[in-house]
């Protein structure tokens, strides 16, 4: 099975950074577009960045400028740097990949989430 794996949240005031990672491990075989997904309490889960193997990137308007999204493709790891982070960043960040498993399709695989605060 593949397993996604993700670190770096926490409490951070407002103006601050952080750079979350997530990897991914298990039976691999290929991995398509990565990306991170946030969901505040009471809201809907939505893309915060995407990026696809060959290091095309797309952001989501409200963190354009902001947020950067990267990858390492030898680690099978993706990265999203914070800056500049606002009180309504404050969420649950998932990881998100589509990756080719065991039964040589593409899945989408997620994380089960890390928590990223602002305080204002």
């Amino acid at each position: 099975q593949v397993q996604l794996v993700e670190s770096g949240g926490g409490l951070v005031q407002a103006g601050g950074s952080l750079r979350l990672s997530c990897a991914a491990s298990g039976s691999i075989f290929g991995i398509n577009a990565m990306g991170w997904y946030r969901q505040a309490p009471g809201k809907q889960r939505e893309l915060v960045a995407v990026i696809t193997s060959g290091g095309i990137s797309n952001y989501a308007d409200s963190v354009k400028g902001r947020f950067t999204i990267s990858r390492d493709n030898a680690k099978n790891t993706v990265y999203l740097q914070m800056n500049s982070l606002k009180p309504q960043d404050t969420a649950v960040y998932y990881c998100n990949a589509e990756v080719r498993d065991y039964t040589w399709e593409y899945t989408a695989y997620w994380g089960r989430g890390t928590q990223v605060t602002v305080s204002s």
